[in-house]
């Protein structure tokens, strides 16, 4: 395959005019056909125009996977606009800041999150707002697809800005990372290659879109005749019953989705599938084997971010624990704290090249200071800690920096130390991560509080969960007298108790598992 980076919305009205009746997706079993999909985009962009968006113009999206995901994408990049994805879990400031930050035209907004928008603060005006899942009045998507417009535009190209995706910060707010055209096709290629995928395969979606992992996957039927198997969310209990009726041959994870897969009880039909293959990020090297065996699949570990296109190396060669080698167009090289080149095993910072002009992004939107932390001289610092091995694998290491990945989300100390901070009874607090029932890592915070002040831990969490992404909301609570800090006076973390019995605990302590579900479904439900 000839490496050109280029766009996919000319590609896809190409394939759409030619073989129209092709199935794109089926959510929840309804079939969306190339040429559903195109006029429902087509009608979803000329009313946008109508309503005043230009190219270049941005709209924030906060939505479920529906029925309605792929026209809202598709419609935004027909019409040359942006996409800003939200998190469906956010509210209050986070969500604020976003909104305030990406300065959206237009709102498109699931009817149940109304009133966290309302709530957060952001003032979007209701002009600007488009209504998803309501009732049918002249606002909302609904009315506005049964339209059925035409729309004949030029189509953006490979350069032309695609999404916003904003990212946590590890020291600061989220980033903003501009992800162009050619960025989301060329992310479509290295799945391609991780997943040996083929005409007829049919790839089971039940990753939100507004991560990376997720809408990676809306140009798989472009790039080859391949199908998706979409579901609302992610379900544990449902999980292989799904994967069966939609005749899957390929299942994505993260976090700890395979571990919460292995944890549902043994059954006879473990087996009685069509996958052949189960690839993503973060699979433990002992859960590799164990999960492998039961459901005779073939795990294929990646390694990636947005900023590089969403996938940089790929193990397609079985060597369990590694996240495998650079796709063709990359480069990786592990530096030590000087930017000298580590040697065989030996621990260092991801550095990412590409041969690929465009293969990397250009920077986060208005924040010149990180951008210029993260490409120094073309080239991007991860932030992330790894090592090669002696035949060019990469074995990833965790994050360098003061965060920590929780239910498949990277969670910025800083936006939960912010927010805990104001709380009227806390004059300090530290977050730290310390190893989790499931998945890479839980939240631990630690609180000191205000002279004369007592802190209720319960009481705190209550707060919190107001105020927070439940991907962000600590599980542990601990009341300390004092922190021990630096002589500049920073807490000195690393001296933390990562004890998990020595602090309240929200999920004993707080609400039931029996009023909530299995503990593996809360797990797998704060994931999403």
């Amino acid at each position: 395959m000839t490496h050109i980076l280029k766009g996919f919305i000319e590609e896809f009205n190409t394939k759409a005019n030619h073989h129209p009746n092709r199935v794109f997706a089926r959510f929840n079993g309804e079939e969306i056909t190339f040429a559903r999909l195109k006029t429902h985009a087509d009608t979803l962009a000329a009313h946008l125009r109508l309503r005043g968006l230009k190219p270049g113009d941005r709209v924030a999206v906060m939505m479920r996977n529906s029925q309605f995901s792929l026209p809202v994408l598709f419609g935004i990049a027909r019409a040359g606009a942006v996409w800003v994805p939200i998190n469906a879990q956010l509210k209050g400031e986070g969500l604020r800041y976003i909104l305030a930050h990406s300065k959206p035209k237009f709102v498109l907004c699931d009817v149940e999150y109304l009133a966290t928008l309302k709530d957060c603060g952001a003032g979007t005006p209701s002009d600007a707002l488009i209504t998803i899942g309501g009732p049918a009045d002249p606002g909302s998507l609904e009315a506005i697809l049964r339209e059925s417009k035409a729309f004949d535009d030029v189509a953006p190209d490979a350069n032309d800005l695609f999404a916003i995706m904003y990212t946590s910060g590890t020291t600061g707010r989220p980033k903003g990372v501009l992800v162009s055209h050619g960025m989301l096709r060329l992310a479509g290629e290295a799945v391609q290659r991780l997943t040996a995928m083929r005409s007829g395969d049919v790839f089971f979606v039940w990753e939100p879109f507004f991560h990376i992992g997720g809408a990676q996957l809306i140009v798989l039927p472009i790039v080859e005749d391949v199908t998706l198997a979409m579901v609302d969310r992610f379900s544990a209990s449902r999980f292989w019953d799904q994967v069966r009726g939609s005749a899957a041959t390929h299942i994505h994870y993260l976090g700890g989705i395979l571990q919460i897969l292995l944890k549902q009880p043994e059954h006879p039909l473990d087996r009685q599938h069509a996958v052949r293959i189960a690839w993503g990020g973060g699979c433990p090297k002992d859960v590799w084997k164990k999960f492998s065996d039961r459901f005779g699949v073939e795990i294929r570990e990646c390694y990636g971010m947005t900023e590089a296109s969403s996938i940089t190396t790929s193990n397609s060669d079985g060597v369990v624990g590694s996240v495998g080698k650079p796709m063709p167009w990359y480069t990786v090289e592990i530096v030590d704290e000087n930017g000298n080149p580590c040697g065989p095993d030996e621990r260092g910072e991801i550095v990412v090249r590409s041969t690929l002009d465009g293969a990397l992004f250009t920077g986060y939107l208005d924040n010149p200071e990180a951008t210029s932390r993260a490409l120094v001289k073309s080239a991007l610092r991860t932030g992330d800690v790894g090592a090669l091995d002696a035949n060019g694998n990469l074995w990833f290491h965790g994050r360098m920096t003061d965060s920590v990945r929780c239910k498949g989300e990277n969670v910025s100390a800083w936006e939960v130390e912010s927010l805990a901070a104001t709380h009227p009874l806390v004059e300090d607090c530290a977050m730290i991560g310390v190893e989790a029932y499931v998945g890479e890592q839980d939240i631990k915070l630690f609180v000191k509080a205000k002279n004369g002040k007592s802190i209720d831990p319960r009481e705190l969490s209550g707060w919190l969960t107001e105020r927070l992404a439940p991907y962000q909301n600590p599980r542990y609570i601990k009341v300390v007298g004092e922190f021990e800090r630096t002589p500049s006076q920073r807490i000195m973390k690393h001296l933390l108790s990562r004890e998990l019995h020595d602090c309240w605990d929200r999920l004993t302590t707080g609400q039931s598992v029996g009023q909530a579900g299995s503990r593996d479904d809360q797990a797998a439900k704060s994931m999403l």
